[in-house]
């Protein structure tokens, strides 16, 4: 029997079945299973979740719980949807793999590096891939074949880059100006499915696969008038029926220059389409798409919203992921969309967020064995309303004596050297 309690009821030897609120405000990547262990019982109560479902059939019982069958019909599905539903099925994804430099007899095992060591590489790589991008869109709009080697070797570059750290190249990739969006969208894309192919457990040559069709999925754009790609406001009907043709002019000019990789002409096509069949251009239900397709509309739309572009701001990655979670249900495949999530953070780097403190801290790096709790930079006190002296801290150590409250709109308190309080001395290289 279901039964919905509020988290301070909660005891050992209960079945979770559901919690009721966002996953994304929970510290499990599973929503059904029986709770055992005392630490998982304080990081549910220490959560934003406020209530759950238990099944009695499956777990210790709790008196004055509230039978489902004596809620309103609209109570027992409040829950919060998006990639929320599927958490039941408790898929579990295997740690990112080791990667090697695929130089043939000189081929090595690539060793993880800082966060800060990895920046200042990862700013030389988007500068150079920026370059190499925009030449490869000009070739295009001329007419001329795309050059695979430099493609290939730019793809190499990012994937080694994202296997040292996942997170340096990502974060630095999302600081793009709206001048160079179209291009710098590419290799953010292109690192994207990078990290969510090893967060997925693909192999080596299905990493760079993906990482090859985000570099080319937008290709398709250099066939757009340029006045209707750069418009600064809302698109006519017109104007996006046009930009809808993107698709299917980048399979066409990768198709005529030889291309015969299929994952990446796949992913070209298809990268708009949704699991609900309302995507274009083709209208593909869930059971049409690929993997690669579906890991590249989920790469494409968070980098498309987390950048600025010539008609608005970016928003927040914290915020952006949200949002998705709200979209996820028709929009994405929730499976990839979870492990998403898992390779980015639920608050990614750069995301603002207020502790509970009071502080007003930027993430800085991720823990991996705990998305809710990142290494945080607090610079700024609510309570005083004033600037104060930078302080790293870990959230994730047992000592730390805070916890993030919730995310900030980093547009309502316009820090101007946001970026750099994470990016350090590579954020000038980008933006």
């Amino acid at each position: 029997m279901r039964k919905k309690i509020t988290t301070n009821q909660l005891r050992l030897g209960m079945y979770i079945q559901e919690f009721c609120g966002s996953w994304m405000d929970h510290p499990f990547w599973r929503s059904a299973f029986v709770l055992n262990a005392s630490k998982d019982l304080q990081a549910i109560v220490d959560s934003r979740i406020t209530e759950v479902w238990i099944d009695t059939s499956k777990g210790l019982d709790v008196e004055q719980a509230l039978p489902e069958s004596s809620l309103p019909a609209t109570a027992a599905v409040q829950t919060e949807q998006g990639a929320a539903d599927v958490l039941a099925s408790e898929w579990s994804f295997p740690a990112p793999a080791v990667h090697t430099v695929a130089h043939g007899e000189d081929a090595q095992r690539i060793e993880p590096s800082s966060m800060q060591q990895e920046l200042l590489q990862a700013a030389e790589i988007c500068r150079q891939s920026k370059q190499a991008v925009e030449s490869m869109f000009h070739e295009a709009r001329m007419g001329k074949a795309v050059d695979a080697t430099v493609a290939r070797q730019l793809v190499q570059d990012i994937t080694d880059s994202v296997t040292r750290n996942s997170q340096a190249l990502i974060s630095l990739a999302r600081l793009k100006n709206a001048d160079d969006y179209t291009y710098m969208h590419s290799v953010a894309v292109c690192a994207l499915m990078v990290a969510l192919s090893r967060q997925l457990g693909l192999d080596p040559e299905q990493t760079r696969q993906a990482g090859m069709a985000g570099l080319m999925h937008d290709l398709g754009k250099a066939h757009i008038p340029l006045d209707i790609l750069n418009k600064p406001g809302k698109l006519t009907p017109a104007e996006f029926d046009e930009v809808k043709k993107h698709p299917q002019e980048g399979y066409d000019i990768l198709h005529s220059a030889g291309c015969t990789e299929s994952v990446v002409l796949d992913v070209c096509l298809h990268h708009h389409e949704r699991v609900d069949g309302k995507g274009y251009p083709k209208g593909l239900d869930d059971s049409r798409i690929s993997l690669f397709a579906k890991m590249g509309a989920v790469c494409d739309v968070y980098d498309a919203i987390t950048s600025n572009r010539p008609y608005k701001q970016g928003w927040d990655p914290a915020e952006s992921l949200k949002q998705m979670a709200s979209w996820a249900k028709g929009h994405f495949d929730q499976r990839v969309f979870q492990a998403f999530v898992k390779s980015l953070g639920i608050y990614p780097v750069g995301s603002l967020v207020r502790l509970q403190s009071g502080a007003i801290a930027v993430v800085v790096e991720q823990n991996p064995d705990n998305l809710t709790a990142p290494k945080v930079k607090k610079f700024f006190s609510t309570k005083s309303d004033m600037r104060v002296p930078a302080a790293l801290v870990d959230l994730a150590n047992p000592d730390a004596q805070d916890k993030i409250a919730f995310r900030e709109n980093p547009s309502t308190w316009k820090f101007p050297d946001l970026h750099a309080m994470w990016a350090g001395d590579a954020a000038p290289h980008v933006v």
